[in-house]
Parts: structure tokens; C-alpha cells; sequence
């Protein structure tokens, strides 16, 4: 080795080779990055495509049943024993029940009640329909209603198998049962019902919010086999075919239904709908109660106090938009005679005053936009006009100041790229939505976009999507 040879290694720098590659590269970097800044500083509005559609308030209310009722009391103490089944109606002079004072009826019917007993078609059918009325309707919230149900099972389980026991009438003879037993007949025509609960003189006029809390609601049941006292209720005698249900609703409500008179009512225990006739009454309290008036159908929910129902009413059908998208705007109200035409594009517009350098009247025309007109006016954009200005009536010498304003309901149209306010005409609407008319000569047609939040843009504004 050469002692003096130099170690010194120095590193060879390669020179940077740009390409047109690279550059093209850097260049739609750049541009990407712009493109990404500019999206998220930038507006957005949120399009909405306007379709055909329909809204059905929710018209679904629990109401109180009003009947013709009778409470038949016991002429004197004993245990009862029913045989009218409940719900159907007996004749004035049938049978309804028995009252036995020794108690030996009782033992018998226990006693024979003790074997099987074969329940008919019939039988089993009113047994389902109970069960059935009862799982549709239950609420967890309520669980008080399982122990009516309970009684209402056990009532009519023992009904009819002290029915069956009747039909043989001759064996209580020879048991000696029928010593001290009582017949005790209907006195008038009716529906039979074995319950009371302090509802049988309801009137409408005397109706509050409390009657309507389920909670406090108590229905004593009447069972075959109890001992009952003297002018102790024993059944329920309902005469009449007529019957009503009260629902408490708002105001407007009720005066929208009273304008109906008759409304269609669907039954959920059933499905079934029947026609009733609509008055209404505000309490003291400022609470307001509607009365559904019915000429049948009090049979099928003569048992039944609480009844859930729907109200069938007309839905309005048009173009359905939502709430958000609504906005309210003013604008200058001029006479239509003041609105002419330019000859270059034949657009709308107005002659309005101004004034030359030296003082000399002269007229210019204002292009305007008409959004909404009545018999006699226009409702012309306020963006180019103020208020004060002086506009010539056409081939006249007539003026008009501007002053007037009024506002108009509705959204902005994107259609075109901008926001462009549209008139429209509400025929009904809820909390989320809203149905106007389609077609109308300012406003929307179906499939047109329109910007969801309406408080994000401004007229003529550009819309980024």
C-alpha cells in the first residue's frame, strides 16, 4: 500500500432529470389539491326532487264509548247465577239471572260444573273473540287491564256453563234447589252487560281530560256465584241502538270535522267502519271533545268503554315537499297595467322614471320577474326595484309609486343552476312535510329540484351541489 494515496472519496451528485411526466404529474397534484380546498370551503345545498305524493295525519284516537244504559239492581240479597249471555239481547220478560237466597243452587251448580263441560261452536267462538279483543288491544303500560280480562274470561266461562245446567231445568227442580231461587226477568228490551264502572250517565257536556286516563278507570265485574246485597247492581240494560264515541282533540280539529258533519270512522278492534255524526263541546277547561254519533254497531262494543278508532278523512294529494324547503319572501305588488313587455326578448317588465343630467324625465326598462298574480296585480321582484320608485303605465302618462309589498310562501327552484324562488300553493300539510298544487303557473311541477334546507341559499344564488 501506498502510504500517500489519497482516502478522500467524493460522492457524485446525479443531476435531477426532469420530465415531462413529472410535470404533468405535479400538475394534476396541484390541481386536485385546489379542487379538494375548494369542495370543502365552499356551499353546499342539498338537492330534493319534487314528486307526487299524498299525507294522512295521524288521525288515530282512543275514545270513550256513551251509551243508553240501565243499571238493574237486586230486589233482595242472595247469590246470582247468570244465564243471558252478555252482549246478546233479551226480550222484556226473559230470563236474565237467578237469585238464591239458601245458597243450594250454587252448590249444585258447583257440584255439576265439577265434570266436563262441552262448550259449542258458539261457545267457543264468543270465548276467541274475547281473547283476540283483548291481545289487539293491550298496552303493557296498562297491565290493569289483564286483570279485567281475567274477570271477563272467568264471567263468561261460568255464564255458559250455568246456561247448559238451565237447559235442564227440570233437575233443579228435584234437587230441591229451586225452593228459595229466584227468576228474575228483563223489564225492558235490551243488551245485556255484566259490568259497571260510573260511566253509565256520562254526557257530553260533562266530559274532562281525567275521564280519559286509563289508569284510574275502575270496572267492577259481576260474576255468576257471588253473594250480592240487597239494591246491589246486578246487570247493565242497554235499550237504545244509538250510540256515541267522545275523542278529545285540539280546536282546529274539531272545527275541521264539524265542517265534515259526517265522518268515517274504522274500529280497530275490528276493522269494521261505520258513518258518524260529528258535534263537538269545550269544557271550562278550554279542553275540546268531539262526539261521533252512531246508529249501529253498539252491539259489537257494547262491553267495551275504551274504544280505539281511526277518522277516514280525504287525504290531499299533489306535490309533497318538505318543511325545510319552505320559505316565506316579499315582494313589490304593482296594478297589471303598469307590466309591459320589451321588444327585443319579450320579457316582463315595468317603465320606471328616472332623470337625465340636466334635469329632463325620461323612462328605462326594468326586466322583472313575476312570481305570483291576482285578478289585478302582480308580484314583481324586488332585486332592480325600490320602494318609491315612479313607474309609467304604458302608452299613458299615469304613474304609480311603488310602496306596496306583500310575501309569498315557497321554495327555491335549482333547476337551472341558481336558486329560483317558486310560489306555491299549500293544500295541506304536518310537521315533516307539506302537499301543494301541482302544475300552477308560478310554481312546481313534479320531478323539478329544489334546494331541501331553504335557509341555506339566497335568490339568484349559484348552487353547488
Amino acid at each position: 500500500m501506498n502510504g500517500n494515496s489519497n482516502n478522500n472519496v467524493v460522492k457524485y451528485r446525479k443531476p435531477l432529470n426532469i420530465n415531462i411526466g413529472m410535470v404533468i404529474f405535479a400538475i394534476m397534484l396541484i390541481y386536485i389539491i385546489i379542487c379538494i380546498c375548494g369542495y370543502f370551503s365552499s356551499k353546499h345545498v342539498v338537492p330534493y326532487e319534487v314528486t307526487e305524493g299524498s299525507l294522512s295525519s295521524n288521525n288515530i284516537y282512543q275514545g270513550i264509548a256513551i251509551r243508553k244504559e240501565t243499571i238493574v239492581t237486586a230486589q233482595q240479597a242472595g247469590y246470582i247465577n247468570y244465564y243471558a249471555r252478555e252482549g246478546e239481547r233479551v226480550g222484556a220478560g226473559n230470563l236474565v239471572y237467578t237469585l238464591d237466597e239458601s245458597g243450594k243452587l250454587a252448590e249444585y251448580i258447583a257440584s255439576e260444573n265439577a265434570g266436563e263441560i262441552t262448550l259449542s261452536d258458539r261457545d267457543l267462538s264468543e270465548l276467541k273473540s274475547e281473547i283476540l279483543g283483548f291481545v289487539s288491544g293491550f298496552d303493557p303500560e296498562n297491565f290493569s287491564a289483564v286483570y279485567s280480562f281475567k274477570y271477563d274470561v272467568k264471567g263468561t266461562v261460568l255464564k255458559l256453563a250455568n246456561a247448559n245446567i238451565l237447559q235442564n231445568i227440570d233437575k233443579i227442580n228435584s234437587s230441591g234447589a229451586s225452593e228459595l231461587v229466584s227468576f228474575c226477568s228483563a223489564p225492558e228490551t235490551g243488551i245485556v252487560i255484566y259490568s259497571t264502572d260510573g260511566y253509565e250517565d256520562l254526557k257530553l257536556e260533562q266530559f274532562t281530560k281525567d275521564l280519559f286516563n286509563t289508569k284510574k278507570y275502575e270496572k267492577t265485574q259481576l260474576i255468576s256465584n257471588d253473594l250480592i246485597a240487597s239494591g246491589g247492581p246486578v246487570y247493565k240494560l242497554s235499550e237504545d241502538e244509538d250510540w256515541s264515541i267522545v275523542i278529545q282533540v285540539d280546536k282546529s280539529k274539531a272545527e275541521e270535522l264539524e265542517e265534515l258533519e259526517y265522518v268515517k270512522v274504522k274500529f280497530l278492534k275490528n276493522q269494521d267502519t261505520s258513518w258518524g255524526q260529528v258535534s263537538s263541546y269545550t269544557n271550562p277547561d278550554g279542553d275540546t271533545f268531539v262526539q261521533l254519533t252512531f246508529t249501529n254497531s253498539m252491539i259489537t262494543f257494547c262491553t267495551d268503554r275504551f274504544i280505539e278508532i281511526e277518522l277516514i278523512t280525504e287525504e290531499e294529494k299533489g306535490l309533497k315537499i318538505p318543511q325545510s324547503s319552505i320559505i316565506q319572501k316579499e315582494f313589490y305588488i304593482v296594478p297589471k297595467e303598469y307590466v309591459t313587455q320589451s321588444g327585443e326578448n319579450g320579457r316582463e317588465g315595468v317603465l320606471r322614471e328616472t332623470y337625465t343630467e340636466d334635469g329632463k324625465a325620461t323612462t328605462e326598462f326594468i326586466e322583472t320577474t313575476i312570481y305570483n298574480a291576482t285578478e289585478t296585480e302582480y308580484y314583481l321582484d324586488d332585486s332592480q326595484l325600490r320602494s318609491g320608485d315612479d313607474i309609467i303605465k304604458p302608452d299613458s302618462t299615469e304613474k304609480f309609486t311603488i310602496s306596496k309589498k306583500g310575501s309569498l310562501v315557497g321554495v327555491y327552484n335549482i333547476n337551472k343552476g341558481y336558486a329560483d324562488f317558486k310560489q306555491i300553493d299549500i293544500l295541506y300539510e304536518n310537521d315533516e312535510y307539506a302537499i301543494v298544487k301541482s302544475n300552477t303557473q308560478y310554481g312546481l311541477s313534479v320531478y323539478d329540484y329544489i334546494a331541501l334546507d331553504a335557509s341555506s341559499v339566497e335568490e339568484n344564488e349559484i348552487i353547488n351541489e
